[in-house]
């Protein structure tokens, strides 16, 4: 089995949270490996800004989660464990990375992003996430 540590961001701006949909159709939240010995938090900005070309700062650290999928290319079972990062935007600005095959994206409501979502685990990030990026404010 392969071995994933990767890092994500849970973005918000205002009162919505940034969501993206990828090239299999799913709203996810904007994550990747970390690599060439870098902190799970300077990952986390990295590909926040590299997928999504948003300026933001990291609030709290949220926590980690991990999932496990079955690599076609790879043929052999993945883990990938995440580290989260709760994250305020500068402003508004986007640019999805169409290199990237993201087709779709935005802030939405957190009622909104929440139906959105297509992982439970996401769903429940983005909910706790919420509520200590609110209670921060």
């Amino acid at each position: 089995m392969l071995f994933r540590e990767c890092a994500g961001g849970v973005v918000f701006y205002e009162d919505r949270v940034f969501l993206m949909k990828n090239e299999k159709g799913e709203w996810v939240l904007p994550k990747g490996k970390i690599r060439n010995g870098k902190l799970s938090s300077e990952t986390a900005l990295e590909r926040v800004k590299i997928e999504t070309d948003i300026d933001a700062q990291i609030v709290s650290s949220l926590g980690e989660t991990s999932y496990e999928f079955f690599s076609l290319t790879r043929k052999s079972p993945v883990t990938n464990k995440i580290d989260w990062y709760i994250m305020q935007a500068q402003d508004g600005h986007f640019a999805l990375n169409q290199t990237l095959q993201y087709s779709d994206g935005g802030y939405y409501p957190i009622d909104e992003a929440l139906e959105k979502a297509t992982y439970s685990q996401d769903k429940g990030l983005i909910s706790i996430a919420y509520r200590r990026y609110k209670s921060n404010q």
